[in-house]
């Protein structure tokens, strides 16, 4: 129950961490609020479509399918499932590594607004949708830390006797 807590207040604040401007940018220029895809679609058009994908990929697919992965194997092991057990390892896996790389949007946020600030040609501060994406990052840590990989495997060998089953012994 808390890793499914946990999963539905992250997609929950997944739609403000993409919606809501990650970084305001006051300059003598004029003021600027970019979102996530704003700032892909800035690096795209002006060439740096490498880091476009980078931040694309980090910032918008590895949370979706984080959650994804993550609802998947609470729904399998809730049902106790039988179905691919090694595969289901292995993406609980995958996602228990990819967590400590999740929080490399927030970095370069950080950085972004300290070196802005050290130059002081402008302004820039984190806006809501960092502290969102952020919250996202971090619940899909606890989360994957809430799940017990060993439900992956409770009911593989078919020896586990289910609660109806109990009755009749």
């Amino acid at each position: 129950m808390r890793t499914w807590a946990l999963l539905i207040a992250a997609a929950l604040l997944y739609i403000p961490a993409n919606l809501l401007p990650v970084m305001h940018t006051s300059s003598l220029l004029g003021s600027e609020d970019d979102t996530i895809m704003s700032g892909v679609v800035y690096f795209w058009t002006s060439g740096d479509w490498p880091l476009a994908v980078i931040v694309f990929v980090a910032s918008i697919m590895v949370p979706m399918l984080k959650l994804s992965v993550l609802a998947l194997l609470t729904i399998t092991a809730q049902r106790r499932s039988r179905w691919r057990p090694e595969q289901r390892t292995t993406l609980y896996r995958m996602v228990e590594r990819i967590g400590r790389w999740s929080m490399l949007d927030v970095f370069v946020v950080t950085l972004t607004v300290a070196l802005v600030r050290f130059k002081s040609l402008a302004v820039i501060t984190a806006g809501p949708g960092a502290i969102a994406f952020g919250s996202v990052v971090i619940l899909t840590m606890m989360a994957s830390m809430q799940f017990d990989p060993r439900l992956i495997w409770d009911d593989v060998d078919g020896s586990t006797q289910k609660p109806q089953d109990l009755e009749h012994d």
